[in-house]
C-alpha cells in the first residue's frame, strides 16, 4: 500500500542511489538516505525503507507493533509453479524463530534455548580449531600460494559445526549448501516464476530432510541438538514435532551460511586494512573487538523485514497499519549519532558491539554466540599459520544480488 505524499519523506527519482539488491557498495546510498530520507517509500519493493540507528533499533524493540510474521515470506510472489511444487511435496514450514510472534515464539524459544546453550557449542570449540587447521591445510596443500577463503575455507568450517551441533552426516556438505542458496534465492532474491522452480523442489527436500532428523532422533538418540529437543519434548516442554523441524530448517540454513559469510567479510574487511590484520596477529586478545567491528561494517545481513500490525510512527513519519518495512541495519551500523567516524574501520572501537546486525529485542539472534565464537576461532588459526595473508583486489570483490544476505562472490587470497 502506497503511502501519500504527506505520509513518507520525498525521494528523488533515482532514490538517493539506493538499489534494494544491489550490494557490491551500497554504503554510499545508505548515508543518503540516512542524511535525506531516513524513512523512504520505495515503490519498487513496496517498503518504507528505514536507515538511521534510533529508528531500526525502535522497530526491533516495538514487535507489538511492527511484527516479523512476513520476515520468511518471498520477496517476490511466488508463481504457480512453484507454489504447486510446494504444494505437492507437502511443504508446511516458514520459520522456526525469527518469522513467530509471541506467544509461539516466547514458547519456542524457551524450549530452544534449553538445548542451544553455551555449553553444548563451548564443548565444539577444539573440534572448530581442528576443522580450522585442516581446512588451512589443505589449502596450502595445492601448492600455489594462493587460494579462495569463501570456498577453500569459510564454506566447509561453519557447516561442519552446525553438522556436529545437530548430527547431520559430512557428506552432506555439498548439499546443505545447495539447499542453503536456494532458501536465500527463494525468499530474498528477485526470480522470475521460471526461476523459483528448482529452488521450490530444493526447499521440499530440504524440508523433509528436517523432519526426518525428529523422527531419526525418536527412534536412534545421539549426543546432539536433536536428541535435546526430542528429549525435552518428551520431559513436557510444550514443543511439537513440526516446530522441532521448523527450528532445524531455520538454523541449519542459519547456522552455516551467516557464519561462511561472516568469516569471508571478516578475513576481506581485516586484510584489506592491512594494519588491523598485523595487529591481530600479534595480539589475538584482539579478535573479539575485530569481529564486532566486522559486524558493525560488514554484516552478513545487511537489511530485515517487519510488517505495521497497526498504524505507528517512524522517525516522525506515519506508518499505516498493514505497511512492510525494511530495516537497513547496514546503514544503522554506519550511523554517525551512533558510532563515531562511522566508516572508519577500527577494531578497537569501544562501543562496536552495539551494532544490530544479530538485531535486537525478543527475536535477537539465538546462535550469535556460536557464529562469535567460528569467527574468533577461525581469525585465530588462519593469523597463527598464515600471517602474511595477502588479499587479492579486495575493493573489487563483488557480492550477490540479495535483499538482505551480503555475500560476497570470492575472497582471493595469496601468502
Amino acid at each position: 500500500m502506497a503511502p501519500t505524499a504527506t505520509e513518507a519523506k520525498p525521494f528523488n527519482k533515482d532514490y538517493h542511489g539506493f538499489e534494494p539488491f544491489k550490494l557490491t557498495n551500497p554504503f554510499p546510498s545508505y548515508a543518503a538516505l540516512r542524511e535525506e530520507a531516513p524513512v523512504m517509500w520505495d515503490d519498487r519493493i513496496g517498503m518504507y525503507v528505514i536507515t538511521r540507528y534510533d529508528d531500526v533499533k525502535g522497530v526491533f524493540e516495538d514487535w507489538e507493533t511492527f511484527s516479523s510474521k512476513d520476515a520468511q515470506s518471498p520477496i517476490r510472489p511466488l508463481g504457480a509453479a512453484a507454489k504447486k511444487v510446494l504444494a505437492d511435496g507437502e511443504f508446511t514450514t516458514y520459520s522456526g524463530l525469527s518469522a513467530r510472534i509471541p506467544p509461539e515464539h516466547t514458547r519456542i524459544r524457551a524450549v530452544a534455548t534449553k538445548a542451544f546453550t553455551p555449553r553444548r557449542y563451548k564443548v565444539l570449540e577444539p573440534y572448530i580449531r581442528d576443522n580450522a587447521d585442516a581446512l588451512i591445510d589443505a589449502m596450502v596443500a595445492k601448492g600455489t600460494n594462493s587460494g579462495n577463503i569463501l570456498t577453500d575455507f569459510a564454506y566447509d568450517l561453519p557447516t561442519i559445526t552446525i553438522f556436529a551441533l545437530i548430527g547431520v552426516p559430512h557428506d552432506m556438505i555439498d548439499l546443505v549448501k545447495e539447499w542453503a542458496v536456494s532458501r536465500a534465492a527463494l525468499t530474498w532474491g528477485d526470480l522470475t516464476d521460471d526461476e523459483q522452480v528448482p529452488h521450490a523442489r530444493n526447499m521440499v527436500a530440504y524440508w523433509n530432510f528436517c523432519q526426518k532428523l525428529v523422527a531419526d532422533a525418536k527412534v536412534t538418540p545421539g549426543d546432539n541438538l536433536v536428541t535435546d529437543l526430542v528429549n525435552l519434548q518428551a520431559a513436557g516442554e510444550e514443543i511439537s514435532d513440526h516446530e522441532i523441524a521448523s527450528f532445524l530448517y531455520s538454523l541449519l540454513f542459519a547456522g552455516h551460511e551467516t557464519t561462511t559469510t561472516l568469516i569471508s567479510n571478516a578475513v576481506r574487511q581485516l586484510l584489506i586494512h592491512r594494519e588491523a590484520w598485523e595487529q591481530i596477529s600479534a595480539d589475538p586478545a584482539k579478535i573479539p573487538g575485530a569481529v564486532e567491528e566486522v559486524l558493525r561494517t560488514a554484516g552478513s545481513i545487511v537489511a530485515w523485514r517487519r510488517t505495521a500490525e497497526k498504524d505507528g510512527v517512524v522517525g516522525g513519519v506515519n506508518i499505516p497499519q498493514g505497511s512492510k518495512l525494511l530495516l537497513v541495519m547496514g546503514a544503522a551500523n554506519r550511523d554517525g549519532s551512533q558510532f563515531a567516524d562511522p566508516d572508519k574501520f577500527d577494531i578497537a572501537r569501544e562501543n562496536a558491539r552495539n551494532n544490530l546486525s544479530f538485531g535486537f529485542g525478543i527475536h535477537y539472534c539465538i546462535g550469535n554466540m556460536l557464529g562469535k565464537l567460528q569467527t574468533r576461532v577461525a581469525l585465530e588459526q588462519l593469523t597463527k599459520k598464515l600471517p602474511g595473508l595477502h588479499i587479492t583486489n579486495g575493493e573489487d570483490i563483488e557480492f550477490g544480488d540479495n535483499l538482505s544476505f551480503r555475500v560476497p562472490l570470492a575472497v582471493p587470497v595469496t601468502w
